[in-house]
């Protein structure tokens, strides 16, 4: 049986996901700080990744969901720290994972890795300048591993979502959500449904000649 490992998946696009993909079959573990899943974890301490990747064992699939977005707040008036905390779980959390199960995925011959961007690292979004840097990190992230890995059987993609209806916005400033959403030609916001479809056909066999892309589930928003 194929394997997934999920972080972030207490809730939204992960939650979302876990769901999806168990409807295919998949045996999923689903990781977070807390919350209704199956292993707690915190994505930017090395050794508890690298103890619960002792314990999980084998993975066949890894979406990176687990995210913070940061403070709403002008660049000028951001604090370094703010930085650090965002790119620790967005960034070098990402990452860490990588690093964990990765190797199993490259030794048996087969993986697929899904890190969840954003729109926001394509196009940047005001007042939300950690965050849209930090999306932009996992976007060249993902397009440098997909290379490294592109002849191993190990394919790394990311999606890049416009605004989504989850958890994650609650604590975004109503102010930044109207525009975001005012971007989106379809004029509405996505659903974690729609983005889970996208990632179970990438971490599915229908997907055998694409590594180091970004797939836009923008509702028309995305330019380039």
């Amino acid at each position: 049986m194929t394997r997934a490992l999920i972080t972030g998946a207490a809730s939204g696009l992960g939650a979302a996901t876990a769901t999806r993909l168990r409807e295919d079959g998949v045996d999923v573990v689903r990781v977070d700080l807390g919350g209704d899943c199956d292993v707690v974890l915190d994505i930017t301490d090395d050794r508890a990744v690298a103890e619960a990747a002792a314990r999980i064992g084998a993975v066949d699939i890894l979406v990176n969901s687990a995210g913070i977005v940061g403070p709403n707040t002008p660049l000028v008036s951001t604090t370094s720290e703010q930085w650090r905390t965002v790119l620790d779980v967005n960034v070098v959390g990402t990452v860490a994972m990588m690093r964990a199960f990765v190797p199993g995925m490259v030794e048996r011959g087969w993986g697929r890795v899904v890190n969840i961007a954003s729109m926001a690292g394509k196009d940047g979004n005001p007042n939300l300048s950690i965050y849209s840097a930090s999306k932009a990190a996992v976007i060249g992230l993902t397009k440098s591993a997909g290379k490294e890995l592109a002849t191993t059987g190990v394919l790394v993609n990311a999606i890049a979502p416009a605004v989504i209806a989850t958890p994650m916005n609650d604590d975004t400033s109503p102010e930044v959500l109207a525009h975001i959403t005012s971007l989106i030609p379809m004029k509405r916001v996505g659903t974690a449904a729609e983005v889970a479809e996208l990632i179970a056909w990438l971490t599915s066999d229908k997907v055998s000649f694409s590594t180091g892309a970004v797939y836009d589930i923008s509702g028309g928003r995305a330019t380039y």
